[in-house]
Protein backbone atom coordinates (compact mmCIF):
# COMPACT_ATOMS: atom_id res chain seq x y z
CA UNK A 1 0.00 0.00 0.00
CA UNK A 2 1.59 2.97 -1.08
CA UNK A 3 2.24 5.51 1.64
CA UNK A 4 -0.27 8.71 1.59
CA UNK A 5 2.44 11.01 3.42
CA UNK A 6 4.22 13.93 1.85
CA UNK A 7 6.80 13.20 -0.48
CA UNK A 8 9.92 14.34 0.74
CA UNK A 9 11.83 16.96 -1.18
CA UNK A 10 15.69 17.69 -1.91
CA UNK A 11 17.52 20.59 -0.07
CA UNK A 12 18.45 23.20 -2.68
CA UNK A 13 21.56 22.71 -4.79
CA UNK A 14 24.53 25.19 -4.09
CA UNK A 15 25.34 27.74 -5.92
CA UNK A 16 21.76 28.32 -7.57
CA UNK A 17 22.07 25.02 -9.53
CA UNK A 18 19.46 23.77 -10.63
CA UNK A 19 17.26 20.89 -8.50
CA UNK A 20 15.87 18.42 -10.50
CA UNK A 21 13.06 15.74 -9.35
CA UNK A 22 12.32 18.38 -6.52
CA UNK A 23 9.16 16.05 -6.14
CA UNK A 24 8.11 12.27 -7.05
CA UNK A 25 4.63 11.62 -7.60
CA UNK A 26 3.22 9.16 -5.88
CA UNK A 27 1.32 5.94 -7.26
CA UNK A 28 -2.32 5.63 -5.99
CA UNK A 29 -2.96 2.64 -8.16
CA UNK A 30 -4.49 0.99 -5.27
CA UNK A 31 -7.59 2.76 -5.60
CA UNK A 32 -7.89 1.24 -9.15
CA UNK A 33 -11.04 -0.88 -8.48
CA UNK A 34 -13.08 1.47 -6.15
CA UNK A 35 -16.95 1.59 -6.89
CA UNK A 36 -18.33 4.31 -8.33
CA UNK A 37 -15.20 5.15 -10.07
CA UNK A 38 -13.82 3.58 -13.64
CA UNK A 39 -10.39 2.51 -13.56
CA UNK A 40 -9.98 4.61 -16.87
CA UNK A 41 -11.43 7.89 -15.13
CA UNK A 42 -9.06 7.07 -12.17
CA UNK A 43 -6.23 6.25 -14.80
CA UNK A 44 -7.05 9.66 -16.69
CA UNK A 45 -6.53 11.58 -13.72
CA UNK A 46 -3.30 9.99 -11.94
CA UNK A 47 -1.81 11.20 -15.42
CA UNK A 48 -3.32 14.56 -15.08
CA UNK A 49 -1.89 14.54 -11.10
CA UNK A 50 0.97 13.43 -12.60
CA UNK A 51 1.60 16.41 -14.81
CA UNK A 52 1.40 18.48 -11.85
CA UNK A 53 4.09 17.22 -9.85
CA UNK A 54 6.49 17.13 -13.53
CA UNK A 55 5.21 21.00 -14.01
CA UNK A 56 5.88 21.85 -10.01
CA UNK A 57 10.01 20.10 -10.80
CA UNK A 58 10.04 22.04 -14.25
CA UNK A 59 9.00 25.67 -12.75
CA UNK A 60 11.20 24.87 -9.70
CA UNK A 61 14.41 24.83 -12.19
CA UNK A 62 13.29 27.56 -14.50
CA UNK A 63 12.37 29.96 -11.24
CA UNK A 64 16.27 28.74 -10.04
CA UNK A 65 18.16 29.29 -13.41
CA UNK A 66 16.56 33.22 -13.49
CA UNK A 67 17.63 33.52 -10.37
CA UNK A 68 20.97 32.87 -11.13
CA UNK A 69 20.86 35.02 -14.60
CA UNK A 70 19.68 37.53 -12.22
CA UNK A 71 16.47 38.09 -14.15
CA UNK A 72 14.43 38.16 -10.62
CA UNK A 73 12.67 41.68 -11.81
CA UNK A 74 11.60 39.91 -15.07
CA UNK A 75 7.68 39.78 -16.03
CA UNK A 76 8.93 36.32 -17.04
CA UNK A 77 10.18 35.52 -13.69
CA UNK A 78 7.01 36.88 -11.83
CA UNK A 79 4.38 34.84 -14.14
CA UNK A 80 6.14 31.93 -13.59
CA UNK A 81 6.39 32.35 -10.02
CA UNK A 82 2.52 32.75 -9.63
CA UNK A 83 2.22 29.74 -11.66
CA UNK A 84 4.55 28.02 -9.27
CA UNK A 85 1.47 28.27 -7.21
CA UNK A 86 -1.09 26.86 -9.55
CA UNK A 87 1.42 23.68 -10.20
CA UNK A 88 2.15 23.15 -6.80
CA UNK A 89 -1.02 23.24 -5.27
CA UNK A 90 -2.60 21.13 -8.25
CA UNK A 91 -0.42 18.46 -7.05
CA UNK A 92 -0.66 18.76 -3.37
CA UNK A 93 -4.29 18.90 -3.71
CA UNK A 94 -4.60 15.54 -5.57
CA UNK A 95 -2.42 13.90 -3.30
CA UNK A 96 -4.56 14.83 0.24
CA UNK A 97 -7.76 13.95 -2.43
CA UNK A 98 -6.51 10.33 -3.45
CA UNK A 99 -4.94 10.30 0.09
CA UNK A 100 -8.83 10.56 1.38
CA UNK A 101 -10.19 8.06 -0.80
CA UNK A 102 -10.34 3.95 -0.35
CA UNK A 103 -11.11 0.98 -2.63
CA UNK A 104 -13.58 -0.21 -0.22
CA UNK A 105 -17.19 1.65 -0.26
CA UNK A 106 -18.45 0.58 3.32
CA UNK A 107 -16.08 2.68 5.45
CA UNK A 108 -17.82 4.89 8.02
CA UNK A 109 -16.36 8.12 10.22
CA UNK A 110 -15.36 7.47 13.29
CA UNK A 111 -17.44 8.62 16.26
CA UNK A 112 -14.49 10.60 17.36
CA UNK A 113 -14.79 12.51 13.83
CA UNK A 114 -18.59 12.69 14.36
CA UNK A 115 -18.50 14.22 17.16
CA UNK A 116 -15.84 17.32 16.63
CA UNK A 117 -18.03 18.25 13.40
CA UNK A 118 -21.02 18.13 15.27
CA UNK A 119 -19.25 20.58 18.00
CA UNK A 120 -19.00 22.86 14.92
CA UNK A 121 -21.66 22.02 12.61
CA UNK A 122 -24.32 20.76 15.09
CA UNK A 123 -24.37 17.45 14.03
CA UNK A 124 -22.41 14.97 11.46
CA UNK A 125 -25.38 15.49 9.13
CA UNK A 126 -25.20 18.56 9.40
CA UNK A 127 -21.56 18.96 7.95
CA UNK A 128 -21.94 16.67 5.82
CA UNK A 129 -24.90 18.45 3.97
CA UNK A 130 -23.06 21.30 3.80
CA UNK A 131 -19.54 20.13 2.93
CA UNK A 132 -21.65 18.60 0.30
CA UNK A 133 -23.53 21.88 -0.85
CA UNK A 134 -19.94 23.53 -0.94
CA UNK A 135 -18.86 20.83 -3.30
CA UNK A 136 -22.08 21.37 -5.80
CA UNK A 137 -21.69 25.23 -6.14
CA UNK A 138 -21.37 25.98 -9.80
CA UNK A 139 -17.95 26.42 -11.16
CA UNK A 140 -15.07 24.24 -10.83
CA UNK A 141 -12.74 23.79 -7.93
CA UNK A 142 -12.46 22.22 -4.42
CA UNK A 143 -14.69 21.13 -1.69
CA UNK A 144 -12.22 21.25 1.47
CA UNK A 145 -12.82 20.50 5.27
CA UNK A 146 -10.21 23.23 6.66
CA UNK A 147 -9.04 22.71 10.36
CA UNK A 148 -8.27 26.07 11.99
CA UNK A 149 -5.73 25.39 15.36
CA UNK A 150 -6.23 28.85 16.23
CA UNK A 151 -9.54 29.06 16.55
CA UNK A 152 -9.69 24.90 17.21
CA UNK A 153 -12.82 25.53 14.27
CA UNK A 154 -13.60 23.20 11.01
CA UNK A 155 -14.56 24.86 8.31
CA UNK A 156 -16.36 23.45 4.87
CA UNK A 157 -14.03 25.73 2.63
CA UNK A 158 -14.91 26.48 -2.00
CA UNK A 159 -11.59 26.64 -3.72
CA UNK A 160 -11.91 27.96 -6.77
CA UNK A 161 -9.17 27.07 -9.13
CA UNK A 162 -6.12 25.63 -7.00
CA UNK A 163 -4.28 28.73 -5.73
CA UNK A 164 -7.54 31.03 -4.51
CA UNK A 165 -9.44 30.16 -1.65
CA UNK A 166 -7.25 28.53 0.68
CA UNK A 167 -7.73 29.33 4.29
CA UNK A 168 -3.78 30.43 5.61
CA UNK A 169 -2.70 28.65 8.55
CA UNK A 170 -5.35 26.06 8.43
CA UNK A 171 -4.68 22.67 7.92
CA UNK A 172 -6.68 20.14 5.33
CA UNK A 173 -8.80 17.26 6.51
CA UNK A 174 -10.99 15.82 3.41
CA UNK A 175 -10.17 17.60 0.33
CA UNK A 176 -13.04 16.53 -2.93
CA UNK A 177 -12.02 17.13 -6.32
CA UNK A 178 -15.08 19.14 -7.87
CA UNK A 179 -13.09 19.57 -11.18
CA UNK A 180 -14.65 18.27 -14.50
CA UNK A 181 -12.02 15.49 -14.95
CA UNK A 182 -12.68 13.94 -11.88
CA UNK A 183 -16.47 12.84 -12.63
CA UNK A 184 -17.75 13.33 -16.35
CA UNK A 185 -16.38 10.06 -17.77
CA UNK A 186 -18.38 8.63 -15.39
CA UNK A 187 -21.03 10.83 -14.73
CA UNK A 188 -21.10 13.55 -17.19
CA UNK A 189 -23.10 16.47 -15.87
CA UNK A 190 -24.20 14.58 -12.87
CA UNK A 191 -22.13 16.29 -10.38
CA UNK A 192 -24.26 14.96 -7.14
CA UNK A 193 -24.16 11.41 -8.06
CA UNK A 194 -20.13 11.85 -8.19
CA UNK A 195 -20.48 13.52 -4.51
CA UNK A 196 -22.34 10.29 -3.40
CA UNK A 197 -19.66 7.83 -4.96
CA UNK A 198 -17.24 10.07 -3.39
CA UNK A 199 -18.59 10.13 0.03
CA UNK A 200 -18.84 5.90 -0.51
CA UNK A 201 -14.93 5.88 -1.18
CA UNK A 202 -13.80 8.31 1.97
CA UNK A 203 -10.71 6.94 4.00
CA UNK A 204 -12.59 7.79 7.04
CA UNK A 205 -9.18 6.70 8.79
CA UNK A 206 -7.35 8.71 7.15
CA UNK A 207 -9.63 12.20 7.86
CA UNK A 208 -9.66 10.96 11.14
CA UNK A 209 -5.69 10.91 11.48
CA UNK A 210 -5.35 14.08 9.43
CA UNK A 211 -7.71 15.57 12.31
CA UNK A 212 -5.83 14.45 15.13
CA UNK A 213 -2.95 15.52 14.17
Amino acid sequence: MPSTANIPHKPPLKGGLKNSMLYAPQNFDHLLGTAGFSDQLLKNHFTLYQGYVTNTNKLSDELAALMKDGKGSTPQYAEMKRRFGWEFNGMRLHEYYFGNMSPKSNSVASGEFQERVAKDFGSFENWEKDFKATGSMRGIGWAVLYYDQMADRLFNVWINEHDVGHFAGCRPILIMDVFEHAFMLDYGTKRADYIEAFFKAIDWKVVGERLEK
